[in-house]
């Protein structure tokens, strides 16, 4: 037993095992909701995805319809001006709901991986508080 890091250990007797129990649950309740908060992130991860690959697919579109109705207006009348004026307006406001789309698509990705690493620690904490209760067992036995 001299083996076990017992003199590192928070809780070390068997009058500590009430609160590391409680920390104990308290840890794996941590555990479960960032569990089940990055399991909802992922899930959600691929309508980011898709909404942004559709708004870049509409921003070129209304581009390139933007740039046709440009052409057309510098041989054209004061309507196709405005005719073009207008498609350079909604290219605008495309372009910048695709550059909307793909940010909100890279913030998940950073709460994913935020929550990736929250509950690796936590994981990490419940299982030296696993170790502390298996040591304290081993030293009481």
């Amino acid at each position: 037993m001299s083996s076990l890091p017992a003199v590192s250990q928070k809780y070390k007797s068997a009058s500590d095992t009430v609160e590391l129990n409680k920390e104990l649950v308290k840890v794996s309740n941590e555990v479960a909701e960032l569990t089940a908060e990055l399991t909802i992130a992922q899930n959600n991860l691929p309508e980011y995805v898709s909404k942004a690959a559709k708004a870049k697919t509409d921003a070129e579109h209304t581009a390139q319809q933007s740039s046709d109705q440009a052409y057309k207006a510098t041989n054209g009348d004061l309507g196709d001006a405005k005719s073009a004026k207008k498609k350079a307006k909604k290219a605008l406001n495309d372009a910048e709901d695709a550059r909307d789309a793909r940010d909100n698509t890279e913030k998940q990705a950073k709460k994913i991986d935020k929550l990736t690493a929250q509950l690796q620690k936590k994981q990490k904490t419940l299982q030296e508080l696993e170790e502390m209760r298996t040591t304290i067992r081993l030293m009481h036995q």
